[in-house]
């Protein structure tokens, strides 16, 4: 008997032709297998006994990279096949296939690494089909080597032999190289580049280093000097830098690694975990001056690996870029006036990448070892989608039926670098999808370049989506729900249907639209822009002359914010956060995004259970009265992490007591919390367990972000619906 077999999915580049090859030979089934623009597809006959157990393998025994979807199987007549074979591929048609993600060095090809004998040995390029590049230097597909940045690099023999070996790791692994034929490291005219490397660190010097998705900068971790001096020639004051260390008990060394944080510190995507630091460890002060939380990756590359075993110590590992800048990725050019030497290396990269950042299990930052793969839509989208995403933390998406592929990590747009790079970055996912959209949806606010460039863009439909709108929307696509919910939206800023500033939103929401039940009381942003980087003029917004001012400018502010003059009015939960950080003398000024909201959470004990008294009338939830029990307990002397985590469990009452009327209202017992403000670990949890307590079911976010990146996904899902 014969069946023909179509499986989609991310089953190009994760060994998933040899792994049929192997299984269709050891059952003595005849047949072939190949990669098209669809996927992979199968054609075995053999016993029937022997074609069925293979059916139930194919599945079963996958590689490990590989995420199958659908697997469609039909009839077909015989062919009188005498062997299995692995058939060339095929580019023509309608590309339906998946690109995988980078995916970190396998055990197997870290063995390799270390083993003297191996010809591999200390070969910083490494890889099998259960590991390596793959995203970064794919150029078109299908995936095959003359279509990734690879094509430069012919095989040698040996190489070749291992390619063509069906019974081989390697066998069609494209990136396979080895000393002899593959890319090779250089540092200036150095003989050794690594020992190079190695002895400048060692020296406390910046070093560039090349990786999968750009360039890092890269200091020894417990050199103070080396810390506080990239620090400066990065322009970068107060915002923690990531560590990496050779192994989960050197990073049990730094941090409290719970089991959560362990899954995600050593599987195959390798994000930077944020983990509560150790006291007393010898990081320098600058690497994350005055924060409690480390963030912390293992090795993700070969190259990685020889750094870290010859230097015998973590080191800083942090984007390659000037503050706010893209990451360097096409060469080091713009990292001349911030690293002292670049430790590079010939193979292209075709697409920067930047490292992914997860919390409590929760991505904030979804890049590297993510993107592309799509998340699967619950409503089909009739037409292609393209979602051009927020202005911070900028995502875009392409949809096309049920799959949604959310970008790597773009960063704010107020940046012509970083907006090129989007546009850059659109244009290679539509090639690679093949989606051409003809439905374009973004954001309401008429100034975000993400905006401007859906608005420039001729013959397709555009679709306006609300900000928070967009929030809750990704939080149901994220959990493959469709709604309605009561959606919590609460984050920073967000341009709302009524033209004033929103951001602390209780919504009755589905795919297909919304409507605004409640918020919190609006309060004008003396100042504008201003407020946000200077969070003490949130605490004279919302007190006025109620409490004694601090600043010499506090009675100015509070005039400017009583008249409306250039104040405009916001029901933004981080500029409540902001405020209350202000209060407790956490941060009067901010130097980069939700600083003060973050530091104000890492105040908090979490011991504390009772929480200040919030009204909450008719869903218009009064923030104020938060902060005048920050104002009482100050007076009182109460302890400041007391004060800090009675304001964030009031905050979580608040949002219980406005669900509580939402679910009077609608009759809905289902909430969505979305937005940047449910990054905060503490108040997310507390939120989550009173309103379990009190009957509710709830969807956080767990594959995209919360934050603006996951904007994209929700403006897609709706614009599909």
């Amino acid at each position: 008997m014969r069946r023909d077999v179509r499986v989609d999915g991310v089953v190009q580049g994760v060994g998933f032709r040899p792994y049929v090859h192997a299984l269709a030979t050891r059952l003595e089934l005849a047949g072939r297998v190949g990669n098209d623009v669809a996927g992979v597809f199968v054609e075995v006959e053999g016993a029937p006994e022997a074609v069925g157990e293979f059916l139930t393998a194919l599945q079963r025994d996958a590689p490990p990279l590989a995420r199958i979807e659908h697997v469609r199987v039909t009839e077909a007549a015989p062919s009188g096949a005498a062997r299995f074979e692995i058939a060339p591929s095929d580019a023509a048609g309608v590309r339906n296939t998946l690109v995988s993600a980078d995916s970190a060095t396998c055990a197997d090809c870290v063995r390799e690494l270390f083993d003297p004998a191996d010809r591999r040995y200390r070969y910083p390029f490494v890889n099998c089909t259960n590991c390596g590049p793959r995203f970064t230097i794919v150029r078109d597909i299908p995936y095959d080597r003359p279509l990734t940045t690879m094509a430069g690099f012919d095989m040698c023999g040996p190489c070749r032999a291992e390619y063509d070996d069906p019974g081989d790791r390697r066998f069609h692994a494209q990136p396979t190289c080895c000393p002899d034929c593959g890319p090779r490291l250089s540092l200036a005219a150095a003989a050794d580049p690594l020992a190079d490397a190695v002895r400048r660190l060692r020296n406390g010097e910046v070093l560039a280093v090349k990786g999968l998705g750009g360039y890092h900068l890269a200091v020894a971790a417990f050199h103070p000097i080396a810390a506080a001096t990239l620090r400066a020639r990065k322009h970068r004051e107060d915002k923690p830098f990531a560590v990496m260390t050779a192994d989960v008990d050197q990073a049990r060394q730094l941090c409290f690694v719970d089991g959560e944080s362990l899954s995600d510190l050593t599987g195959h995507r390798r994000p930077i975990v944020l983990m509560p630091r150790r006291d007393g460890t010898p990081i320098a002060a600058a690497v994350a001056p005055g924060n409690r939380y480390l963030g912390v990756m293992l090795p993700y590359t070969p190259l990685h690996h020889l750094l870290l075993r010859d230097l015998g110590e973590p080191i800083v590992l942090t984007s390659g870029n000037l503050s706010e800048e893209p990451i360097a990725y096409r060469d080091a050019a713009p990292l001349a006036g911030i690293a002292d030497a670049v430790l590079d290396h010939d193979r292209p990269i075709h697409i920067r990448t930047d490292d992914s950042v997860v919390r409590a299990g929760a991505l904030l930052r979804r890049s590297r070892g993510y993107a592309p793969e799509p998340v699967t839509l619950t409503r089909r989208c009739r037409r292609p989608v393209l979602a051009c995403g927020a202005e911070l933390k900028n995502t875009f998406c392409l949809a096309k039926d049920s799959r949604a592929f959310v970008s790597h990590h773009i960063g704010d747009l107020e940046n012509m670098q970083t907006y090129r790079s989007f546009t850059e970055g659109v244009e290679h996912f539509s090639r690679l999808f093949e989606i051409t959209p003809q439905v374009v949806a973004h954001d309401l606010h008429p100034e975000y370049l993400s905006t401007k460039y859906a608005l420039g863009l001729d013959g397709v439909e555009l679709v306006g989506v609300q900000h928070h709108h967009a929030h809750i929307a990704s939080c149901l696509a994220d959990n493959r729900e469709p709604g309605p919910v009561i959606g919590v939206a609460f984050d920073g800023t967000g341009y709302g249907t009524d033209g004033t500033i929103w951001g602390g939103e209780f919504l009755i929401a589905s795919l297909h639209g919304f409507e605004r039940i409640g918020h919190l009381a609006p309060v004008p942003m003396p100042g504008g822009a201003a407020a946000i980087r200077q969070p003490w003029r949130m605490a004279a917004a919302y007190l006025g002359d109620t409490v004694e001012s601090w600043r010499p400018e506090w009675n100015a502010v509070v005039a400017m914010a009583a008249k409306g003059v250039n104040s405009p009015v916001t029901s933004s939960a981080g500029r409540l956060f902001d405020a209350a950080a202000a209060l407790l003398g956490v941060r009067d000024e901010i130097n980069y995004e939700g600083q003060a909201a973050v530091e104000l959470e890492q105040l908090a004990d979490p011991g504390v259970a009772d929480g200040y008294p919030v009204r909450v009338d008719e869903l218009i939830v009064q923030g104020v009265d938060l902060l005048h029990g920050i104002v009482a307990d100050r007076a009182a002397g109460i302890e400041p992490p007391v004060i800090a985590a009675r304001f964030h469990n009031g905050v979580a009452a608040a949002i219980l007591a406005g669900c509580r009327q939402a679910r009077d209202r609608s009759g809905l017992d289902t909430v969505a919390l979305s937005g940047g403000v449910f990054q905060n670990v503490l108040l997310t949890t507390r939120a989550v367990n009173l309103l379990a307590n009190n009957g509710f079911r709830v969807l956080t976010h767990r594959r995209v972000p919360t934050n603006d990146g996951g904007i994209s996904l929700g403006q897609a899902a709706i614009a599909g619906a």
